[in-house]
């Protein structure tokens, strides 16, 4: 592990000539490049140094203690060797974490899609509680949320709904949220009492830009249609709603939310890109033994990964093992102990196959 820490620190120091360099400050893309990687290795390098400097006072420390001192020198070295000792060790454990290859996706916005399943109208209240879960927590991020497209039901749930939460690091959180979430309570439709279990899938998709998946207009049908809303009575009598069909994938988006037909375009093009992108990253780590893949982050829509019981107000991360028994909050938007326990979880599962 040093090995490669000093490995990344000779990396920064390179870095940090090169853009100083006037042939390099002359080529902006060029330099650009290279500012990037140097901030994106700061973190690791600070780190790293701050390791070398504990590492060396504690040498010191014990070479002074070797010297046989005075008791009042003696009980100041060992106060500073124990402070010392307990900063190298949390430093022991941080600095492999930092070693982590990055997900390139990290920083970018999300596309979320939320499906009712299982549980019929049910599951459509599910899911719009799910809708709310998030927006609640993006608006706790800070993040913006902004509505894709959505097929409401007359209760005030969502057959499916697809919306973007636009914020630094946002798939860096919520893409742990992929897979199928279960919900058991008493519906408002049951008029016995009875428990369901229902079901609503998400899927979280990272943003992709125009750069980043190349489509050939060629390869796309465009059909328009009337915008509906719940129960399908007409929202407008105008063909606003755009429904897109590319073609080489079978992929299909719509969106009808905009009272604009080309915005609800922009918006289609935007969850195609996101899907493409999405399938071209799956296709690429289908190589991966399964054995090797971390169940914590794997994105599988058809996974169970959450149950929120209501009878016993807990909700369930069945892929760790987590409760916790405060479900109103979770629903809430409070999702900051669960996404940070599956931070974790993911975090030990890539350091374990690093060492593997």
């Amino acid at each position: 592990m040093l090995d490669q820490l000093q490995a990344v620190e000779d990396k920064y120091k390179e870095l940090e000539s090169l853009i100083a360099d006037p042939d390099v400050l002359s080529d902006i893309e060029t330099w650009q490049r290279y500012n990037k990687e140097h901030a994106q290795l700061l973190p690791i390098v600070a780190k790293f140094r701050d390791y070398k400097d504990v590492v060396r006072r504690i040498a010191e420390d014990k070479d002074l203690f070797s010297e046989q001192p005075d008791d009042e020198l003696r009980h100041l070295i060992e106060e500073e060797l124990s402070e010392l000792t307990a900063q190298k060790e949390e430093l022991d454990r941080e600095l492999p974490l930092l070693l982590l290859p990055k997900d390139p996706n990290d920083e970018r916005n999300v596309i979320m899609e939320i499906r009712g399943g299982v549980g019929g109208e049910e599951a459509a209240l599910f899911a719009g509680d799910l809708f709310r879960m998030y927006s609640r927590y993006a608006e706790r991020q800070g993040w913006r949320v902004e509505m894709m497209d959505s097929n409401a039901t007359e209760l005030g749930g969502f057959k499916e709904v697809t919306f973007l939460v636009a914020g630094f690091g946002a798939y860096s959180r919520l893409k742990y949220e992929s897979g199928t979430h279960r919900v058991q309570r008493v519906p408002v439709t049951e008029s016995g009492g009875r428990i369901h279990t229902s079901a609503a899938t998400v899927a979280v998709l990272p943003e992709a830009e125009e750069v980043d998946v190349a489509i050939d207009p060629k390869d796309l049908r465009i059909d328009t249609y009337c915008a509906s809303g719940a129960g399908g009575q007409y929202v407008n009598r105008t063909e606003t709603a755009i429904r897109i069909t590319h073609l080489p994938t079978g992929l299909v988006v719509q969106c009808q939310d905009e009272k604009s037909q080309l915005k609800n375009k922009e918006k289609a093009m935007k969850v195609l890109r996101a899907r493409l992108k999405a399938r071209a990253e799956q296709e690429q780590q289908g190589a991966i033994a399964s054995e090797r893949r971390s169940q914590v982050g794997s994105g599988d829509r058809s996974e169970r990964i959450r149950t929120y019981n209501f009878p016993q107000g807990r909700v369930t991360d069945h892929r760790i093992g987590l409760t916790v028994h405060r479900i109103d909050a979770v629903l809430g938007g409070d999702l900051d102990e669960i996404l940070a326990a599956l931070i974790t979880a993911d975090q030990a599962e890539r350091l374990k196959q690093m060492e593997d």
